[in-house]
């Protein structure tokens, strides 16, 4: 069978994609699109993902994926073990939160890394940042008090003991907007679920490699 294509750039939403595909011990071949320059806007890619953002998965049946979201929960299909089975309602629960995230977290960051896409004049440009950080980090207090996280080393992760690819995708985001130096310092259950999503044995190199440390 084929391996995976994915397109990304270290620190993107690609991250937690490869680090699911680590854990599974698949076949992948990582294929740059650097944010820095908007190689993702560029005609060749867009041809691949029209809306022009990072990640993109084929499948090794050729399917093309986009959205982080899809792409994690397709994963799991795929590959028993990443998420509880349909029916499960841990899958529930950790769909929800997932959800959330690349509902109402997700767009934020949008906000704070392109601000000149918003129709706002340069001078307002950090004021729409400096508002879009602070939705974002309204979404991640909603998951710290909210998600039943214990902080427990034992059973850090969204679903306790049991770890899945709605964790990898909380980690992940929690570093972006200026995370890397707020979460450690204001969502100490959040926290404890990255150290233990950074810790993983697949996932460590990674974690280093994206940057998110």
């Amino acid at each position: 069978m084929a391996g995976y294509i994915l397109y990304g750039d270290a620190g993107s939403g690609s991250a937690p994609v490869e680090m699911a595909l680590a854990e599974i011990g698949a076949a992948v071949e990582v294929r740059d699109v650097p944010l820095e320059g908007d190689h993702q806007l560029r005609a060749d890619y867009r041809a691949i993902n029209p809306m022009g953002r990072l990640p993109t998965l084929i499948l090794p049946d050729g399917t093309v994926m986009t959205e982080s979201l899809a792409i994690l929960v397709t994963l799991a299909d795929i590959h028993p073990g990443l998420l509880p089975p349909p029916g499960d309602t841990g899958r529930a629960r950790a769909l929800r939160w997932m959800a959330l995230l690349a509902g109402e977290f997700y767009p934020q960051i949008t906000r704070w890394d392109y601000p000149a896409r918003f129709g706002v004049p340069p001078d307002q440009h950090q004021a729409l940042r400096d508002m879009a950080q602070t939705m974002a980090r309204e979404v991640l207090r909603v998951v710290e008090d909210h998600a039943g996280l214990t902080g427990d080393p034992a059973a850090p992760f969204l679903l306790g003991a049991r770890f899945s690819v709605a964790d990898l995708y909380l980690a992940v985001l929690s570093r972006w907007a200026g995370g890397r130096e707020w979460a450690p310092a204001n969502l100490p259950r959040i926290e404890a679920l990255t150290r233990a999503v950074a810790a993983r044995p697949a996932i460590a190199p990674l974690w280093q490699r994206h940057h998110l440390a």
